[in-house]
């Protein structure tokens, strides 16, 4: 949607053919309606199958925040993203299986709880066809399983912890979880467009985390799975495993067999300066 709630062509939601796609591609069933419940499943099934990347920062490829080109990217290419890849892309299936969806963008918080830029992160508000609204994301990496409800105000419980929306100044919204803030939400929906320079910045700021890290990260029904340069961490029930990828090979075969992502050359690694390499010859 744009400023004024009027959303744009390629905001309106996925040809029937492309939502079976993408439906295939995170292992959904089209839902008999677009009800909360649906939702939550949606969501689920999204942030198990869809990895956080942000690889193609360190790939030089080019990230084109429209959404037929998001979508592509998740569906054909078998690729992941960073959130307003995923969630621009997340909102298009949304809109396509007739959800009512607008885009908000967030400030997340550092580590001082000092917010970020405007545009820092892109959220989602969904109606559903019973009129309620739940705050979706897909691309906040480590996050909640489910939508929370949008208007609610008190403690939301989630696999991932305990969630509450605070109403905070200039009429916006403070994400909390597990009583620490996340982020800060402008709930007036906007365009896709409008997160151009959020997404420039951190594709090529020093001060972006992006640009400083190497990261690919997917829920799993354990835990999570995280392959940082050469580095693979596995968590599954509570229990935390690292280990050290020795060869490309080894790493070209980890994003294949972890994270389904088919990389012809690995990424350079900002944290070594090594350089892209080309896959090896079968």
């Amino acid at each position: 949607m744009s400023a004024t709630g009027a959303a744009t062509p390629s905001e309106r939601g996925l040809s029937a053919a492309r939502v079976d796609a993408y439906l295939h591609r995170i292992g959904a069933r089209r839902p008999h309606r677009a009800d909360g419940t649906a939702l939550r499943t949606l969501q689920e099934r999204h942030l198990r199958s869809v990895p956080f990347e942000n690889l193609s920062i360190h790939l030089d490829e080019e990230i084109r925040l429209d959404s037929d080109a998001l979508v592509a990217k998740i569906v054909d290419a078998r690729r992941g993203g960073f959130c307003y890849e995923l969630n621009g892309a997340f909102a298009a299936l949304l809109g396509g299986l007739g959800y009512e969806v607008a885009l908000l963008q967030a400030r997340v918080y550092d580590a001082e709880g000092r917010p970020g830029i405007p545009y820092d992160h892109l959220a989602l508000r969904v109606r559903d066809v019973d009129g309620a609204e739940w705050l979706a994301d897909v691309g906040f990496g480590s996050h909640s399983l489910y939508p929370q409800a949008f208007g609610e105000r008190g403690e939301q419980k989630d696999p991932e912890g305990s969630f509450r929306l605070a109403e905070a100044a200039h009429g916006d919204l403070d994400l909390f979880r597990d009583g620490k803030p996340q982020f800060v939400l402008d709930p007036r929906p906007r365009a896709l467009r409008d997160f151009t320079a959020g997404a420039w910045y951190h594709r090529t700021s020093p001060d972006s985390h992006f640009t400083r890290s190497l990261v690919c990260s997917l829920r799993t029904d354990r835990g999570r799975i995280t392959l940082s340069g050469r580095t693979l961490t596995v968590t599954e029930d509570g229990e935390r495993r690292t280990s050290e990828l020795g060869s490309d090979a080894e790493v070209l075969a980890a994003y294949r067999d972890h994270f389904g992502m088919p990389l012809d050359r690995l990424p350079e690694d900002p944290a070594t300066g090594t350089v892209n390499s080309p896959r090896p010859r079968d």
